[in-house]
């Protein structure tokens, strides 16, 4: 299992990475993600012994770095993926995936089950960008490593690409049965792929959990923002229940017992009817997103709140609509603010 401890790094007086602690059983995968600069790349740097550390420790139990006691980067037996692939353009698929590999058994396991069979005797610059993440993959796993460091490996990669490419790298991660930390700064990779997921500000882990449990119960604004569209609206929590202007949920207080509280919404949770004769809202921006729409609302009470609907659904800005709340599942609800976000 690999373990981080308290790990802080400093970019000479300037600390980039506080106080991180975290946990991998063998072969969950760890989605990191948060703003540019927020640390995700220097984290990986410094699990891969390629930077120094300031504070804490990682272990691994085979080994442990702390301050005093760097372990080199060829001693800590990781694997790495990057986003620009780092293949040796003169050598093979073959070549490089079996390169410094005396067992070329386990190199032609990966090679049969990330598809590059019919590609073997190819060179790199012959490949698409897909392919050649598959041949960093396999030579990655190829080498059997403890565990493993993505640093954004879809980054380069157009968007109908990266969907079928994120799962395979998921099913070879599993098959190999090797802890993985995968930064990406796709909220939906993360959300989609990851047994868990880290969200970090300015060096700080804002929140480590579940994919589900990050995205409809967030440890504050900042995580709820983040992870896709919120909006939140004022409300009264009393025993498991928010009410609100647009209606009444159950709800579950993120750092909050009861009384005035801010209802976090997402687009799915809000219902929009256009045929209603009691309208209380007007739309104010429509986004087509193919299969739906996602539409901005200002209310009467001037907080704006946003619905997703079908594609067959025409609204359009300045449109009289009525809105209510339609979920099952408790709402997470918040401190009230001062001043409500919009």
């Amino acid at each position: 299992m690999l373990s981080v401890s308290k790990l802080s790094i400093d970019y000479g007086s300037t600390r980039v990475v506080s106080d991180l602690n975290l946990s991998l059983e063998q072969s969950e995968i760890l989605m990191l993600v948060g703003p540019t600069g927020c640390g995700k790349s220097t984290i990986l740097q410094a699990l891969a012994g390629l930077i120094p550390i300031s504070e804490g420790e990682v272990n691994l139990g085979k080994w442990r770095a702390t301050p005093k006691n760097h372990v080199p980067p060829e001693k800590r037996h990781v694997g790495m993926v990057f986003q620009d692939f780092a293949l040796f353009p003169h050598l093979t698929v073959q070549q490089n995936i079996c390169f410094r590999l005396k067992d070329t058994a386990i190199a032609d396991h990966w090679i049969e089950l990330l598809g590059l069979s019919a590609f073997r005797d190819k060179k790199p610059a012959t490949l698409s960008g897909g392919q050649k993440q598959r041949v960093a993959l396999a030579r990655t796993l190829a080498h059997q490593p403890d565990f493993v460091l993505l640093d954004e490996p879809l980054s380069n990669l157009d968007a109908a690409l990266k969907d079928t490419l994120r799962w395979d790298i998921r099913n070879a991660l599993k098959e190999a049965g090797v802890p993985a930390i995968w930064v990406t700064h796709d909220q939906e990779e993360a959300l989609s792929v990851g047994d868990r997921v880290g969200i970090l500000k300015e060096g700080r882990i804002q929140q480590i959990d579940s994919p589900e449990h990050c995205f409809s119960l967030p440890s504050n604004r900042f995580v709820a923002r983040f992870l896709g569209e919120a909006s939140f609206i004022s409300g009264n929590f009393q025993q498991g229940q928010a009410s609100t202007a647009i209606g009444i949920a159950p709800a579950q207080g993120v750092d909050c017992e009861q009384g005035q509280v801010d209802v976090l919404l997402r687009p799915d949770d809000v219902l929009l009817a256009q045929d209603e004769p009691n309208h209380n809202g007007t739309v104010t921006w429509v986004r087509f997103e193919g299969g739906s729409r996602l539409c901005a609302v200002e209310l009467q009470c001037k907080t704006v709140v946003t619905s997703r609907v079908s594609h067959e659904v025409v609204v359009r800005p300045g449109d009289k609509v009525h809105i209510s709340l339609s979920t099952s599942h408790p709402l997470a609800v918040y401190k009230r603010h001062k001043a409500l976000l919009k």
